[in-house]
């Protein structure tokens, strides 16, 4: 099993093109670029599918909000609200404890 490196987007498309002019050899072109052969085979896939925008790497990035379904979107409001709702209870509760102490020493 070959150890995983990094590559650019230059060297997926680069890959990828070797592998499909030597007829999908995902086993070649795994020897040869010395990564994965599952790394390979997805990222023809994902040409194949997708065209060579498939090959960007999006770890780490926000998607974009035009980019997600309606339902995505609803997720996500719904996971912002639930933390807003929480810090605001947190809040509430640390007003009325103050109020609670400046109660008892007044």
């Amino acid at each position: 099993m070959i150890k995983g490196r990094k590559t650019t987007y230059g060297e997926r498309i680069e890959i990828v093109a070797f592998c499909i002019e030597n007829n999908d050899n995902y086993q070649l072109t795994s020897d040869k670029y010395k990564v994965s052969y599952q790394q390979v085979y997805t990222w023809v896939k994902k040409y194949n599918e997708n065209g060579c925008e498939a090959l960007v790497d999006n770890r780490g990035k926000s998607k974009n909000t035009e980019a997600m379904s309606e339902n995505k979107k609803l997720e996500v409001q719904i996971k912002l609200l639930k933390a807003q709702n929480k810090r605001l209870e947190m809040e509430n509760a640390f007003l009325k404890k103050l109020e609670e102490v400046e109660r008892r020493r007044g």
